[in-house]
C-alpha cells in the first residue's frame, strides 16, 4: 500500500492526453483539493479522466497570496495536488513558493514521476556525454542571449522558446557562436510532432517560412569547449580585477590544467 503524503506534486501530459500516469488520475481523484496554473485547462484534463476533484487557482502572480489558504486546508487535514497546465510542475511552472513553506513547515511532499518536455527532448537526440544545463526559457534581449550563449558555449545547453522569437534567438547564437550544430523539437508528443538536427543555417532555411508549436532546443559544445572556458572564466576573473598570475593560479587549480598555458593565454586577452 502507498503512503500518504500531505501534499502531491503531479505532472501532466505535455501535449497528448493520454501521456498520464494511473497513479496520477487515482492521486488527483483522491486529494480534497487540486492548485492548477489555469482551472480551465486543468478541467478539460479532469473532464477527460472524470474526475470531480475541486480546483483553485495557483499560478505566478498569485503564488505568495494562495500561501496562507493552503497552509490552511492542510492544517484542517486535507490532501492537496498541484498541476501546472503541462509538464512537471517547478520545471519553468510555479510552485517553488509553496514548497518552500510545506518543506519549513514540516509537512510531507512528494513528486511524481511523470511528463517534462526536456526529458523527452533530451532522450530523442545524439549526445556525446550525459551534461547539459538546462536555462529554462531563454532571455528575450539580444545582449541577455548573447551573454548566455558565451557563458554555455563549452557544454550542451537547453533551453524553451516560443514560435514567435526562436528564429530570431538562433540568428542571434549563430552571430556569437557562428554556424554550430542544434537541436531543435516541437509540438513533442503532439500531432505535428517534430525534432531536427543540423547547423543554424540549416534550421532556419527549413523553418524560412516560420513554425508553429512550443519549442525546445538545445545547443551543442564547440569542439574548442576546453579553451571557450578558459576564454570566459579568464575574462570574468579579469573583470572582478584579478592579475594574469593569480587567474592563471586560479583555473590552473581548478581545472587541472597548465598554469604557464593559462598565464600566456590571460596576458593576451584584452578587457573590455
Amino acid at each position: 500500500m502507498a503512503r500518504e503524503f500531505d501534499f502531491y506534486i503531479i505532472p501532466t501530459p505535455i501535449g497528448n492526453i493520454s501521456d498520464i500516469t494511473l497513479r496520477a488520475i487515482d492521486i488527483l481523484k483522491q486529494v480534497d483539493l487540486i492548485a492548477c496554473e489555469d482551472t480551465r485547462t486543468t478541467q478539460k484534463l479532469l473532464n477527460h479522466y472524470e474526475i470531480r476533484t475541486k480546483c483553485f487557482s495557483y499560478h505566478k502572480y498569485n503564488e505568495r497570496e494562495r500561501v496562507n489558504y493552503i497552509l490552511s486546508e492542510l492544517n484542517a487535514g486535507k490532501k492537496i495536488a498541484l498541476v501546472s497546465d503541462a509538464g512537471t510542475p517547478m520545471i519553468c511552472d510555479p510552485g517553488g513558493v509553496i514548497i518552500e513553506e510545506l518543506v519549513n513547515k514540516g509537512f510531507s511532499v512528494t513528486s511524481l514521476p511523470g511528463a517534462c518536455a526536456v526529458t523527452t527532448f533530451l532522450s530523442q537526440i545524439p549526445r556525446n556525454n550525459e551534461e547539459f544545463s538546462f536555462v529554462g526559457f531563454i532571455p528575450r534581449t539580444e545582449a541577455q542571449i548573447k551573454e548566455l550563449t558565451q557563458k554555455y558555449s563549452f557544454h550542451n545547453f537547453v533551453f524553451y522558446d516560443s514560435p514567435e522569437r526562436i528564429l530570431k534567438t538562433l540568428k542571434i547564437i549563430q552571430q556569437t557562436r557562428g554556424d554550430i550544430k542544434i537541436a531543435l523539437g516541437r509540438e513533442l508528443s503532439k500531432l505535428f510532432e517534430e525534432v531536427r538536427f543540423g547547423l543554424i543555417s540549416e534550421i532556419l532555411e527549413y523553418y524560412k517560412d516560420g513554425i508553429k508549436g512550443e519549442i525546445v532546443c538545445m545547443v551543442y559544445a564547440g569542439t574548442d569547449n576546453q579553451d571557450k572556458l578558459f576564454d570566459y572564466k579568464i575574462k570574468e576573473l579579469k573583470s572582478k580585477g584579478f592579475r594574469d598570475k593569480e587567474i592563471s593560479v586560479i583555473l590552473s587549480t581548478l581545472f587541472n590544467a597548465n598554469k604557464n598555458d593559462i598565464y600566456k593565454r590571460s596576458i593576451s586577452m584584452e578587457t573590455d
